[in-house]
């Protein structure tokens, strides 16, 4: 491949991995992203750049009469200066999800999909088969452990040669029925962009397009003999014990749908117990990175109701001293759609020694309606005898964060989807830089 391609949003967790896939298949990348246009270069711009990406603001410039074709998310609106100028040149117009699906052609293709956990359980079978011989191409919605080849690469993409792929597919624009993998994954099922009627019946329209085995979370049942011991877990799965390196029953799950699908592609348990034993994790999943004076901290990014439970009573789990934790809502849509439920899981968390930081909701620009806001979800968690605090910035997140690991909390954790300043906070406070 030696098109010249043009992605928009290239900064973006998803975005970025797609512009790794197709260098890595040769083409030839250029890309935008609003942040650029802040003056902010992020390590994954910066790692991008050093590989070849040409990066320019988005204004329309870095569509040419050279372009291949425009690579847009849900993300970027029809008027976006971009697409106005590939529409004027003729140059086409490609959804990422589009664009991922053709750079799978000719493999046999596992897609990963599911409300909560789709990219733990993307990383752990990508690293099952890795370890099973398949050297599979996967394309992940979160970087994982030994992927980033020394910060030289976008760590969420493996370079396979093998005849498998595994891609996250996104349920969040409905994406996901862009492809028809041979075998899917389903890792669960609750209302989060659409209602729990909408989505059950986007994966149950999903379901019916793969024609292979299906892992499908929504099915009931469980791993056998499931024990939690500190920051790891372990389950049994057909007589054989598998031991899981991350904390939390909701990641033993993931590792049994991970190791479901392997088994039925034809790994073998041996293999399989060894490559998850070594698993490294995922990026901002319950990631620790170091501590700030004597408190762990703690990076993830949850964002819906479902997945701040999961990773909350883990944590009060691990750190009965309290957990102070800073979450921003990652849209207004999204908030005002989760407002009831994230005042029920917060208020049933939240512990007496648990401090809840809100800060205000990312805005990355457009159309949104930006009439309900974080200041609404602190006064109904105020109601609920939730312990919170509405903090203007991240700055003065960090500065309550260090008052209370200094007093005494035992883990300092930030929330959140987009917004690249909250594990740039995480690193800050673990001491490791910007």
């Amino acid at each position: 491949m030696s098109d010249r391609v043009h992605v928009s949003g290239i900064g973006g967790v998803g975005m970025s991995a797609l512009a790794q896939a197709l260098l890595d298949e040769g083409a030839v990348v250029t890309g935008s992203d609003r942040l650029l246009d802040t003056g902010d270069l992020t390590d994954t711009l910066a790692c991008l750049a050093k590989q070849g990406v040409a990066l320019g603001p988005q204004d329309g410039s870095g569509v040419t009469s050279a372009t291949a074709r425009l690579v847009v998310s849900s993300a970027i609106e029809a008027d976006n200066p971009e697409v106005v100028r590939a529409q004027a040149l003729g140059v086409p117009v490609v959804h990422r999800a589009a664009e991922l699906a053709a750079l799978t052609g000719g493999r046999h293709l596992v897609a990963v999909t599911g409300t909560c956990g789709k990219s733990t359980v993307t990383a752990m079978l990508g690293c099952l088969l890795e370890g099973a011989g398949f050297d599979p191409f996967v394309v992940n919605g979160a970087a994982v452990a030994g992927w980033d080849a020394g910060g030289t690469r976008i760590g969420s993409v493996r370079k396979g040669k093998g005849p498998w792929a595994v891609v996250e597919a996104d349920e969040s624009d409905k994406s996901l029925m862009v492809f028809r993998p041979e075998h899917a994954v389903i890792t669960n099922a609750s209302a989060d962009h659409f209602g729990l009627g909408e989505t059950l019946s986007l994966f149950a329209a999903f379901r019916a397009r793969v024609p292979g085995v299906v892992v499908d979370g929504q099915e009931g049942g469980g791993p056998q003999g499931v024990r939690l011991e500190g920051w790891s877990g372990s389950f049994t799965f057909e007589g054989d014990a598998y031991s899981v390196p991350m904390p939390g029953v909701h990641n033993v799950l993931n590792a049994w749908h991970a190791v479901r699908m392997a088994r039925a592609l034809g790994a073998q348990p041996a293999q399989l117990a060894a490559a998850l034993g070594r698993f490294g994790g995922v990026e901002r999943r319950l990631q620790r990175l170091g501590t700030c004076g004597g408190a762990a901290v703690v990076d993830d990014y949850a964002h819906n109701p479902e997945k701040l439970a999961a990773a909350w009573t883990t944590l009060a789990e691990a750190f009965p001293a309290g957990v102070c934790a800073v979450w921003r809502p990652h849209g207004f849509a999204p908030l005002r759609k989760m407002m009831e439920g994230l005042t029920e899981v917060f208020a049933r968390v939240c512990r007496p020694s648990d401090t809840l930081l809100l800060l205000p909701v990312y805005d990355a620009g457009g159309t949104a309606d930006r009439s309900v806001g974080s200041d609404v979800l602190a006064s109904h968690l105020r109601e609920k005898g939730v312990k919170v605090a509405a903090v203007s910035s991240l700055e003065s997140a960090e500065a309550l964060m260090r008052e209370k690991a200094a007093g005494g909390a035992g883990a300092l954790v930030t929330f959140g989807a987009r917004d690249p300043g909250l594990p740039r906070l995480a690193r800050r406070l673990a001491g490791a830089g910007a």
